[in-house]
């Protein structure tokens, strides 16, 4: 099936890259702010190309595969590593097979709708996604997963209901509060942003992308020294400082064209 992106027109380089930072521990997770392009859609799971370990373990786990394509974990894994490698589009069609031949199989599909808003495909992801749980039995990850696909889509009101309803069943989840945080980022009400990042980065043993997220919201409010000492609590300070100079070059860039009806992420904050 030939894969059709679905991005929202419109879109800012900051807005874009606040949505492109989304951890949802079901979507994969993401690099620091300053690796992802403004113009990605989800983040994959790693960097594309992953040499010739990278090669090796796809062919492996192709071979494995296509002895056993009715096998829905050998598809999930065969899949991941092909995101690995970014071939996200051949992903999706190994997980389409798959869930052709395990329609009822809720970790295939959640696998299945990842991989779909990976390409940005993210109405027939939701789609999916909803088909991966049920009502009497949901699961946060997918919960957060539709609530990132619905941030990605514009919809923040409806993702945050999302997120909350996740945080219900695993309270204080810091990618959950993560991705809650960026979603009122993108909401454009930072201050809000600001404190469920702090929230989500106080717990023991958190995902140091946690961190720069909250690096990267501090940053949009103008407070780049205290943005950099954030980031280096898990970066070198060469590239803490890189990723804040990033971050100060695309608001300088982003405040000089968006006027009128559109406000930027900094102004968003001054008048809210």
């Amino acid at each position: 099936m030939q894969q059709r992106s679905e991005r929202v027109p419109g879109k800012s380089p900051i807005a874009a890259l606040l949505a492109a930072t989304m951890l949802a521990g079901a979507l994969g997770g993401c690099a620091a702010f300053r690796s992802v392009e403004p113009s990605s859609s989800l983040a994959a799971t790693a960097s594309p190309g992953g040499g010739e370990g990278g090669r090796k373990a796809v062919d492996s786990l192709a071979e494995r595969y296509e002895t056993n394509p009715g096998d829905p974990k050998a598809a999930i894994a065969y899949a991941q590593e092909l995101r690995k490698n970014g071939q996200r589009a051949q992903a999706v069609a190994v997980l389409e097979q798959s869930s052709l031949r395990n329609p009822t199989d809720m970790e295939l599909l959640g696998a299945y709708g990842r991989a779909l808003a990976d390409v940005g495909n993210f109405q027939q992801a939701l789609d999916v996604l909803t088909r991966a749980h049920t009502p009497d039995h949901p699961d946060w990850r997918i919960l957060s997963a539709q609530g990132a696909v619905l941030d990605q889509m514009g919809r923040h009101n409806e993702a945050q209901r999302y997120y909350e309803t996740a945080l219900k069943i695993v309270p204080d989840e810091p990618t959950v509060l993560s991705n809650l945080g960026l979603s009122y980022a993108l909401s454009k009400d930072l201050p809000r942003a600001e404190a469920t990042l702090k929230r989500a980065a106080a717990g023991g043993n958190v995902d140091p992308r946690v961190r720069q997220n909250l690096a990267l919201v501090v940053g949009l409010q103008g407070r780049f020294a205290e943005a950099e000492t954030i980031a280096r609590a898990d970066l070198p300070p060469d590239e803490a400082a890189a990723n804040v100079a990033y971050l100060r070059d695309m608001l300088s860039r982003e405040n000089g064209t968006l006027k009128g009806g559109r406000i930027s992420a900094a102004d968003g904050n001054r008048r809210g």
